[in-house]
């Protein structure tokens, strides 16, 4: 047996547990898979947060999609995840009202026929008891293509993939396993969301339909913090700083920043967050230095600081893909925005500056620093009152209500990823 034998359904199956009887109703309760709660503010735990009204929600916490190396950051990493199993895995935190977390154990790895195997018997039997105990019907949302093994094996009334970025690019991942994974969950879902155009395409191409739900903003959260001061490592940075924050890793365009960075004569460029295998070059480049991750509170503080923010990413399919969810954040800042021109940014020209080059970006940047935002860009980013996490979670609400996938697209599109 092959492992594409091992790990495709020789026929169609229902996305739900046979014992679910509750096809067709609205769902009491929502079960998300997605990174550690709290641990950053992604797109689902904003939406999730504004979901906490409606439907009682049990947030799974996973081990991510990275295989796990021999270095210090996953040294951490499972530091982390053995306090986290050290406590039983029904024990749930509910800090937030109408929110339970569960910690389950997992095998680290997904690659194997053996270790699907394993990981769809340790959740599965964790989860299960879960979901029965929960409001019923429920429905079940990941974020991660690592579910795929749990559809058709938890008592759940409908699947939906809520696509974020396309795992089959992404630097670091085992990315052959993230795609035949991601495959076989888009072919068996009952609906997907995707948060960018070129993911709605890529679905696509696979044969099924997916609603497009770009990322939100909370205007408010970036207006009321910015007036408190900034983290202490940036307080005592050169002025002026030019910033960028979030994951720092191989999709940042190195030249961009080297470009910048030789060309800025005083100040500092300030890259703020978690690291994971940058290029090695980056914090050796004059006037370039990493600021470790600050809290999201914090963020707006960072902003009001900064002269100009700035996502100097390479134009890669994986970035092509993505919806930064810092870019709607940097324009609700009310501080100039440089960016790469890329799909994402470019619906955006209006309220901010696009460079495509390296010598164009440093030019914007340069020239924004001690000015304030162009009047038609601020005007532009009016917008932005249209774009909120909770427009936004009442239209992801609506896609959860209406998920449905006909039996016969079902069938069709399961021997169509049987083929491949």
């Amino acid at each position: 047996m092959s492992a594409s034998d091992a790990i495709t359904p020789s026929a169609p199956a229902p996305s739900s547990s046979p014992s679910c009887g509750h096809r067709g109703q609205e769902p009491a309760s929502l079960l998300v898979f997605a990174d550690d709660w709290g641990r950053h503010p992604s797109s689902c735990q904003h939406l999730v947060r504004e979901l906490l009204g409606d439907w009682p929600v049990c947030w799974v916490n996973t081990i991510g999609t990275r295989a796990p190396k021999f270095n210090l950051a996953t040294a951490r990493r499972a530091v982390e995840k053995l306090a986290q199993w050290s406590r039983s895995p029904s024990q749930r935190e509910s800090a937030v009202e109408n929110l339970s977390v569960l910690s389950p154990r997992m095998w680290p790895w997904f690659r194997r026929p053996h270790d699907r195997w394993l990981n769809r018997k340790l959740l599965g039997r964790t989860l299960s008891a879960a979901v029965r105990a929960m409001p019923q019907p429920v429905a079940a949302v990941t974020t991660l293509p690592i579910a795929a093994d749990l559809v058709g094996e938890l008592p759940v009334d409908r699947w939906i993939y809520y696509c974020v970025d396309d795992f089959s690019k992404w630097p670091g991942l085992d990315q052959a396993t993230m795609e035949i994974m991601e495959r076989k969950l888009i072919a068996e879902v009952d609906a997907i969301v995707a948060v960018s155009d070129d993911l709605c395409r890529r679905i696509g191409q696979m044969g099924r339909e997916a609603a497009l739900l770009t990322h939100g903003v909370d205007p408010g959260h970036w207006r009321s913090n910015a007036a408190c001061h900034p983290p202490r490592p940036m307080s005592a940075l050169p002025r002026p700083l030019v910033t960028f924050w979030g994951l720092i890793d191989r999709r940042l365009d190195i030249e961009f920043i080297e470009t910048l960075s030789r060309r800025l004569l005083h100040g500092t460029i300030a890259f703020v967050g978690p690291t994971d295998d940058a290029d090695p070059r980056l914090f050796r480049l004059p006037r370039v230095v990493h600021v470790p991750a600050v809290a999201y509170a914090a963020l707006p503080s960072v902003a009001h600081a900064s002269e100009v923010l700035v996502m100097p990413y390479s134009d890669l399919e994986v970035t092509r893909a993505m919806q930064p969810l810092k870019l709607k954040e940097y324009l609700a800042t009310g501080r100039p925005v440089v960016v790469r021109n890329l799909p994402s940014t470019g619906s955006w020209a209006d309220c901010l500056d696009l460079a495509a080059t390296p010598d164009e970006f440093a030019d914007v940047v340069l020239a924004r620093l001690g000015g304030e935002v162009p009047r038609e860009q601020a005007a532009a980013r009016c917008r932005l009152e249209h774009e909120s996490w909770r427009q936004k979670a009442a239209e992801f609400r609506r896609l959860v209500v209406r998920a449905r996938k006909p039996k016969v697209e079902r069938a069709s599109v399961s021997s169509e990823a049987t083929c491949r």
